[in-house]
């Protein structure tokens, strides 16, 4: 029987192989979808990456007959720690062949480093902070990744499990057909809405004119938030990183501001047209022509994904949510987009959950976390 091999991540071209090992593992996998090859490399880059100024990392390669056979990244966030009284480590980018002793030398990798840095739990996957791609996929193999989810195959869980892994957190989430019409309840409920708190949807001519609100919508994603267990406020290094990384992604159009009587912003929502085919078609890489295939799919699209949504809580369960579901509504109608998939949510946040309700929402996929207490081997 052939040993598993780790190894760290030392030079650019393990760091290369750590990020191309997926694409060689799913390259007949058609729901699979490849995030960008530049972006995950710098995630490594401490210039590129602010969580790593608190935190520490390493990543790990497995091999198996000098073939690579998996790869896994162990985190630990002392920002967590300082701040929430979190302390365990956080494993993820984890990605294997069926094969038990692969998942299980990456695993006790994950564990051995705990060991070493005297931490009791390891818990993924994860990333570096709770904006980070999270949870490992139980539910919809068979549906097309997008860019804000894990994908991997159905026998990683059931891996994990055999190995003592439990679950620890769980995510639910949800594909929406929008109707043709709305009903007129709806039309009226939201005049009397807007009315009542003396709100307005703001107008956007250009990409440019949103810069003044992006550190506002990031004011309400720590005020939306910051009541859950986990949630950590967002940094300003994370923020700057994050209007780099995703502001060259956006379309104004499919970004809903609501204010109030003194332009002060109270609720928002970003949804954007599903570049899941675009990543396939481009494998990763917007140079020579992957740019081309971002831009038909921004320009005709059936499908959307649901990114963030943030409300200030003095407007939280008022009803402002049903004015941005109908700036929603009347866009996809113009850009012809029929149905809606959210981001991953909580399994236990209802509230979130019930944004959908009026939509005949169907859970298509789930994912989770799993955790280990080391002393409990």
């Amino acid at each position: 029987m052939l040993k598993v091999s780790i190894i760290e991540v030392k030079t650019p071209d393990q760091s290369k192989q750590f990020v191309r090992f997926p694409m060689d593992l799913y390259k007949n996998n058609p729901y699979y979808v490849p995030a960008f090859i530049n972006d995950e490399i710098n995630i490594w880059n401490p210039k590129e990456n602010p969580a790593l100024q608190y935190s520490e990392a390493k990543q790990f390669l497995a091999y198996k007959n000098n073939t690579i056979v998996g790869r896994i990244a162990v985190i630990i966030n002392h920002k967590e720690e300082k701040e929430l009284g979190i302390r365990k480590v956080r494993f993820g980018w984890i990605d294997f062949i069926d094969d038990e002793e692969v998942s299980q030398a990456l695993i006790q990798t994950a564990i051995d480093f705990a060991k070493e840095k005297n931490i009791d739990t390891i818990e993924g996957p994860m990333g570096f902070t709770n904006l980070d791609k999270a949870g490992m996929l139980t539910l919809g193999f068979d549906k097309l990744a997008t860019m804000i989810g894990i994908y991997n195959h159905d026998y990683y869980p059931k891996h994990l499990e055999k190995l003592g892994l439990v679950k620890e957190k769980e995510w639910v989430e949800f594909e929406l057909q929008f109707p043709e019409v709305l009903p007129d309840k709806i039309h009226k409920f939201n005049e009397l809405i807007s009315q009542k708190y003396h709100l307005k949807v703001l107008e956007f001519k250009t990409k440019e004119e949103i810069i003044e609100y992006v550190d506002p919508m990031f004011d309400l994603l720590d005020e939306t938030y910051k009541h859950l267990s986990t949630y950590t406020p967002i940094s300003d290094e994370q923020r700057k990183t994050y209007k780099e990384k995703y502001f060259k992604l956006i379309n104004k159009d499919y970004i809903v501001c609501v204010a109030d009587e003194s332009n002060q912003l109270v609720a928002f929502a970003i949804t954007m047209p599903s570049y899941s085919k675009a990543l396939q078609k481009s494998k990763g890489k917007l140079l020579p022509f992957g740019w081309w295939h971002f831009l038909k799919a921004g320009k005709k699209n059936d499908r959307a994904n649901f990114y963030l949504i943030g409300i200030h809580p003095d407007y939280q369960r008022r009803g402002v949510t049903s004015i941005i579901f109908k700036e929603i509504w009347k866009l996809f109608r113009q850009k012809g987009v029929k149905y809606l998939e959210t981001n991953p949510e909580l399994e236990e946040n209802k509230s979130v959950q019930l944004l959908w309700q009026d939509y005949n929402p169907v859970n298509h996929k789930r994912r989770r976390t799993y955790s280990l207490n080391i002393n409990n081997e």
